[in-house]
């Protein structure tokens, strides 16, 4: 029960409580919450309090509102380690999960002077251009663009783009993926990424920018993606 008589703020301690029942899995991805009216007169409290326990869940992404419907309990974060440089495939099938993309386009193009940078390559070098929405159990995570230049990796065909192409690299093609680096930052939604990701305007994303190097240093890829960040987190492991 509530204990009004703690130093603790009362709509804090409603927070914790429904917190660890999503925690112990008491309370599902997709179940709806008790009312405000309900905690309310549950717990003997105000409802402006109940509210204001539920707009931190809101806020810190435990939970989400529907209006007219109710509040429900949302899909729980990806971990996602900064160390090791994997696959979105390969960090899907770690966790349990399905992988899977849908197919935006994929195109050959005249690589613009940002990607001849970043792949080391002139203008007359081809680049396969794939966007793709990266899913995970059947639900977008990742807005994805990645630009390779054909002469390094050909024959990339969209039955291919169903599969890791680091699979297709490393496997098929015996190529050594190397290192990779990555930039990270936080924005909000654009309209393409509305329409792909299925969120609202004025959604955070994390923006990713990754290079990644076969063994010998030669450029292999620039990726550009935009993860929904209600369902995906990084994090890194330090060391002193």
């Amino acid at each position: 029960m509530i204990d009004k008589n703690s130093p603790i703020p009362i709509y804090y301690q409603l927070e914790e409580k429904i917190k660890t029942q999503i925690d112990q899995g008491e309370l599902q991805p997709g179940d709806m919450l008790p009312s405000e009216r309900e905690y309310a007169s549950h717990y003997a409290i105000s409802r402006m309090t109940v509210r204001q326990a539920i707009t931190k869940l809101v806020n810190d992404g435990y939970v989400y509102r529907k209006k007219g419907t109710g509040t429900f309990v949302a899909a729980k974060k990806i971990d996602q380690p900064l160390q090791g440089l994997t696959s979105f495939t390969e960090d899907m099938k770690a966790r349990g999960m399905v992988a899977t993309n849908r197919l935006i386009h994929f195109k050959v193009i005249s690589p613009p002077l940002s990607v001849m940078k970043a792949l080391n390559i002139d203008s007359s070098t081809p680049v396969y251009e794939i966007q793709r929405v990266r899913l995970a159990d059947g639900l977008p995570m990742a807005l994805e663009t990645t630009y390779i230049s054909k002469h390094l990796v050909p024959n990339i065909t969209e039955k291919l783009l169903e599969r890791s192409l680091y699979d297709y690299v490393e496997n098929s093609l015996g190529k050594e993926i190397g290192e990779g680096t990555q930039i990270i930052e936080s924005s909000t939604v654009n309209q393409n990424e509305i329409t792909h990701l299925n969120v609202k305007k004025g959604s955070p994303v994390l923006l990713i920018e990754r290079h990644t190097y076969l063994k010998d240093g030669t450029p292999l890829e620039l990726v550009k993606s935009s993860y929904r960040a209600d369902r995906y987190r990084f994090m890194i492991n330090m060391q002193r």
